[in-house]
Parts: structure tokens; sequence; C-alpha cells
């Protein structure tokens, strides 16, 4: 059905989308949570405007960030009776433009070919200042030089740009600046330009010619751009040519939903954009018609806990579907278990009914992706990999599994799988220290990596061989077994499908969505990874978890390993989880979000470390009110006092210490010092019951009191 009634159009839209379609002309700017239908509401906004004749639909041109949303908005606006409407992607729209005025910016002359990837130019630019760098090592650079140009920085500029940016550099900052400089002469000399070059011709066009000016500004006089946290300088820049000091601008956003702050995307022209923008119009859509209420809650418990500029435009989004079932979390012992857990589940959900593709296993890093690979293969689940090769297709993977091959040839039988793997792979470049600098070659070395995890496990359970009918004897798995053993695995995984459970890294799962979703490997050091060093860095892989979680319609899971492998070195949950009760719960944690802990507080309830911010789920720890390695500022005083009236008061009751209140609830009393009621119930060990034997000595206490001063009745009183 094609709408063309302006008033149909506002059918259906609720009060906020409305007042985001019927907003006057001038900057408009719409903050829109997940889920809360920004594309309906920016598609009516224009379809509004044509039809009751405010704008002519060809004046209009609405930039995103993938030719997929693109395509969805030219779809909708169809749908709405709207045609006309130039909805195109930043590279897109520049590419279109450039291409028109060429030859009459270029004396004549077509536009340069256009590099489809630096990769290769930039590994030659390496050569000619002495730097050897292989495909991850390139893939590493050209992102350096990709960031520095989108960010409007120059060769010269970047070691200073790049100190600046806190920026972690597969090379050495000025070694970085020497390929770049030598990237860029020799894309001069090649007659080449690569995609930012594109922006900035378009920007030039516009700037340094008028005629260009004018004859774009006559075109395009209203603009929207959707997905607006993602714009970098360059981007910016373009707008701002293309806008020419207008303001019929509306732009969509969603601060929560920054996560590619690494490429030089900045939220800031969001955050800024009323100040930029004088009179503009802030819309907030909060209604998520995605997810249920439960999905909903745990969102919004987890980016409340948001720190730093983002955090001033975080929006709590207010579920609009029917109840549904409360997030897991689930602890495993080991990331095998965890993984053969998640395909278990997935096979239990499509055996039940729910189709393949609506179900998705979402992690931090690509690498984390073989073993949910082998898993789901072993349970009978077809999958895809999102955004990724399979695990066995990477080109490292193929390169290590023929260095394994050839190094049986090399090396002792009797060499201990670990380290033989190990060995074989330093002919790859492979080393077990600290991973490189640098995305891709980090993933890489992650990638080899998990082999070699995969090797520990695998040695873990020898071959048993049958000795004639009465005894068997173990023998050592050896390197030609655990070749074949890949050689297995590889096969199996290769399988071709069209249809199945989504693999997919956080980061590549912006914008799908997903019935079912398993957030996986929520540990410490994998989500925050280890190189979020700064506040700013950790603030956005907190996002990515609420990124994760919003992708999930009806069903969520979140689990985490407590070790990599079998019997390895343990690991602590990641900060970010909501605070749980985990006692008793064996691998399931409370059979639901905060479960256990629903009597005494609301089920998306967080408990923070007062000091650093991080999230507790100890139970020690969630008393104290801070990590175990945050520094403790206890009240000496009060503490010893507080333990001499919990002496005199279990001595009365005849009982022991503990029960009246624990040493860590003591602690907490003495570093936290609460000073009413309400601080005092706030901690946990303290009910209600505690409160009404106990509260009024303690408050009494914390305000100064001597043990001796506690009248006896309110010490020693106990329930008949």
């Amino acid at each position: 059905m094609v709408v063309h009634s302006a008033e149909l159009v506002l059918a259906g839209l609720d009060p906020e989308q409305r007042a985001a379609v019927t907003a006057p002309a001038g900057p408009v700017c719409i903050l829109a949570g997940a889920g809360t239908g920004k594309t309906r509401a920016v598609t009516s906004r224009i379809a509004h405007r044509a039809l009751t004749g405010e704008i002519s639909p060809r004046h209009v041109l609405a930039v995103t960030f993938t030719a997929r949303a693109a395509a969805e908005m030219r779809a909708r606006l169809t749908v709405l009776g709207v045609s006309g409407v130039q909805a195109r992607t930043f590279h897109a729209a520049a590419l279109r433009q450039v291409r028109y005025f060429a030859p009459r910016l270029l004396a004549g002359r077509a536009m340069p070919e256009l590099l489809d990837s630096k990769v290769r130019v930039v590994t030659l630019a390496a050569a000619k200042v002495g730097l050897r760098a292989d495909r991850a090592a390139a893939r590493d650079l050209a992102g350096e030089i990709e960031w520095a140009k989108s960010s409007l920085v120059e060769p010269g500029e970047y070691v200073i740009a790049a100190a600046k940016a806190l920026r972690e550099t597969p090379h050495e900052p000025a070694k970085v600046a020497e390929v770049f400089a030598a990237y860029e002469r020799l894309k001069r000399s090649n007659g080449v330009i690569d995609f930012e070059d594109m922006l900035r011709a378009a920007v030039w066009g516009i700037e340094e010619h008028r005629d260009v000016a004018e004859q774009v500004r006559g075109q395009y006089r209203h603009f929207v751009v959707d997905e607006y946290q993602d714009v970098n300088p360059l981007q910016q820049r373009l707008l701002d040519a293309w806008l020419g000091g207008r303001d019929d601008l509306t732009v969509v956003g969603d601060a929560s939903q920054t996560i590619y702050s690494f490429t030089g995307a900045t939220s800031s022209y969001l955050v800024d954009f009323p100040r930029r923008h004088r009179g503009a119009t802030v819309v907030r859509l909060v209604r998520d018609y995605r997810s249920t209420p439960q999905v909903v809650g745990l969102a919004n418990a987890v980016i409340s806990q948001a720190r730093g500029a983002e955090a001033r435009l975080r929006l709590e989004l207010h579920g609009q579907r029917p109840p549904g079932p409360e997030p897991e979390l689930r602890i495993f012992t080991d990331e095998p278990a965890e993984a053969n857990a998640v395909a278990a589940r997935c096979r239990t959900l499509v055996d039940g009914g729910t189709p393949a593709k609506e179900i998705a296993v979402l992690f931090r890093t690509n690498a984390q992706s073989e073993a949910y690979e082998k898993a789901l293969t072993e349970a009978g689940v077809p999958y895809v990999v999102q955004g990724a090769e399979r695990f066995f297709e990477r080109v490292e993977v193929r390169q290590a599994m023929v260095a394994l091959r050839a190094a049986t040839r090399s090396i002792p039988g009797e060499t201990p799988l670990p380290t033989a793997v190990v060995e074989a792979l330093s002919a790859v470049g492979w080393a077990p220290d600290a991973p490189p600098a640098g995305g891709a070659a980090r993933e890489r070395w992650e990638a080899l990596a998990a082999l070699v995890q995969l090797a520990e496990e695998y040695a873990a359970t020898p071959e048993v061989l049958p000795i004639g009918e009465a005894a068997a004897v173990e023998r050592p798995v050896t390197l030609s077994d655990f070749n074949e053993e890949l050689a297995r695995r590889a096969a199996q995984q290769h399988v071709p499908t069209v249809d199945g459970v989504t693999l997919a890294s956080l980061h590549s799962a912006k914008g799908l969505e997903w019935d079912a979703v398993f957030l996986v490997g929520l540990s410490e050091g994998t989500l925050p990874t280890t190189y979020a060093r700064t506040p700013e860095q950790v603030e956005e892989e907190r996002r990515l978890l609420y990124v994760g979680i919003t992708r999930a319609r009806q069903w969520l899971w979140l689990s985490y390993a407590s070790a990599r492998s079998p019997g390895g070195r343990a690991r602590r949950p990641s900060r970010f989880l909501p605070q749980l009760d985990r006692s008793g719960g064996g691998e399931r944690a409370g059979g639901g979000v905060a479960k256990r802990t629903a009597a005494r507080r609301p089920a998306t309830q967080i408990v923070s470390c007062r000091i650093c911010g991080a999230t507790l789920l100890a139970g020690p720890d969630r008393k104290l009110g801070r990590c175990p390695t945050c520094p403790s500022d206890i009240d000496e005083d009060l503490y010893e006092r507080l333990r001499d009236w919990r002496a005199r008061v279990a001595g009365a009751q005849k009982v022991p210490a503990y029960v009246v209140f624990t040493d860590a609830t003591l602690t907490a009393l003495a570093e936290r010092r609460p000073g009413r009621t309400e601080e005092l119930i706030a901690i946990a060990g303290i009910g209600p019951r505690k409160l009404g034997l106990y509260g009024e000595a303690v408050l009494a206490l914390v305000d100064g009191a001597a043990v001796d001063d506690i009248a006896p009745q309110k010490t020693f009183e106990i329930s008949s």
C-alpha cells in the first residue's frame, strides 16, 4: 500500500515520533534509542514535509553510513508516496558529485581511479621507508592513515595528533608518519585516489569553486544525516560545505551507540548540536518497540553507569512489547564448556521452532569465533560468520596449518604438543609474548594464539590405545595427530550454509537484530579489552555491551568462562555486568537477571564500586561497596567500636559473632559510615530484621557514641 496523504503519514506514530516528524524547518536533533523507530520517524518527516508542499523531494539529500540503510530509507519513502529523494552514503554522495564535476574541476580530465583498498599501496609505501609489512601490518598502517585523513590530519601533523588522541600505533609514530607521506606520494605518482581523497575533493570543489557551490546548494536544500554519532571530522566538513551556512538539517543519533571512535568517528557533533545550532529542536525517542521490557531494563541498567560526554545524552528506554523471559547470566568453568552450552541451547531453540537466522552469538573479537564454529558444527546447527571469514579460512590460520604440517619433519616427536605448536608457529612470525599493537596484527596474533590453546586442550586428552583384550595404554598426542584434528575441524566447518545462526563481533552486529542473542566471553580482559586503558576507551567498551544487549528482541543470554582453558588461570567477570546473586547457582547465575535479589532491590539495579565505578558481583565486594583492589578508607576507630559492640551482642544472644554481622559487613559500615536508615539498609547483609534489631545502635556508633554509651536494652535486646 502506498500512502499519499500527509495525515496518513502521521497515523500510528507515537507522541515523540510525531513531534520529530512535525518539527519546524531548521535544525532538528532526534536522539533515538535502540529500537525506537528512528528510520520510521526520519522518513516520515521527509514524507510529511514533501506531501504538505513544504519541500520538494528532489531538493533533499539524506545520508547514512551503509548502503543497506540508504536502500531501506528509499524503500520506506516509496511506500509513503514520495520519490526523488537522494538517500545515499556519504561516500556515494561525494563520488556522484566528484564524478559529475571532475571535467570542470580537473581541466577536462576524468576523475582519477579510485582505490578499492589501501593495503597494496601501503605495503609499497612501507617498503619505501625501510619497513617490512605483512598483510596484517599493512592493514593496521592503512587504518592509521585512514584515521588521520578522516581526522583532517596531514602526514607532517601525524605524530602530534596521534599523541593527543592517545593512539596505539602499529609502529613508532614517526615511522607511521613516514609511511603516510610515502603513501601519499605513491598515490599521486600512480594517478589514483582513495575514499578520503574523494571526500576531500568534494569539499574542495564546493569551498574553492563558487559555481560548483552554487549548483550543489541549489540542488540540495534540505539535509538529513542518520547515525550522526558516527560522523568524523572530514564528513562533518563535507556536510558543512553542502549546507553553506543554511540550517535546514535533521540529524538522528544515539550517543550510547558510539562504538567507532578508533576510526575517527566522534559523537561530539551530536553532543554539541544544540550549541552549534542555536534554537535547534531536540526530540527524544525512548519507546523501544524492538525488545521486551526485560531486555530493555537490562540495557538501561548497563548504560546507566556510563560516564563521560556521551552519557550526557543517555536515554532511558521504555519497553513497549509484552513481557518476555528474564535475561540469563551463565558462568562456566572454561571457554569450551561455554561454547558447548551455547551450541546446545541454539539446538534447543532451533528444534523448538526459532529459525536459525533469528539467533546470533556475539563476541568482542573475531578470534573468539572458532570455539563456537566447532561447537555449533558438532551440535549440527548451521551458522554463518558475519563481517569476517570463518576461522579456518583466515589467511593466517591457513599459513599456520602449512607451517604445522612442515614442522612434523623437523620437531622431535616426543616434544610436548603445546611446545611443538609454539615452535612451529615461530616460522610464521608468531611468538607467545604480548600481542602487537594495531587491530589487524593483534587479531592475527589472537587467531594463532587460539591454535595454541586448541593444542593445549587437545594435549590434555591423550589417546587411549587398546592392548590385547584386558589392558590399555595412553600415549601422548603428537603434532601429526594435532594436524589431523585441525584438518577434521576445518573440513567440518567448511560446509557451506545459506541460513544459520549468526556469529558476529559486537562491532559488526550494530544495526542488526535477532529474536535470540547470546553475548559470550564477558570477562575482564575481553570486555573491556585489556587494550582499553583510558576512561574514554573503557566507556566505549561499555557501550559495546549496550549495543549487544539491544540487538535482542525476545531472549538474551550473557555468559563468561572462569578460565580460558580447562585448569587455566582464573578470570573475573566483566565489570559492566549487572548485579547478580550467584550464590548456589552453579553454572547458572540466579536463573535470570537479579532474580534472587528481587526481594531486596529492583532486578536491574547495579552495585558499583564507589571509587572506580566497576560493577561489583562478589558478595563481600558488594558489602564493601568497592573492588578489593581499590584503596580502603576505613575508620579504624569505628571498626574497633563496632567489633566490641558485636562481641557484647553475640555474647548476650549466645550466638557466634558472624550471626550478628559478618566481618565484611563491619568493614563496610566502617568504610561507608551510614548516617541514615536508608544508607544503612543499602549495605548488603542488613535486611529489615537486622535493621530493627541493631539499626539504632549502629547509627549511634557511627555518630561517635562509645560502646558503653549504648543503652543496654538497645545493645542486648534479642527477639523472644
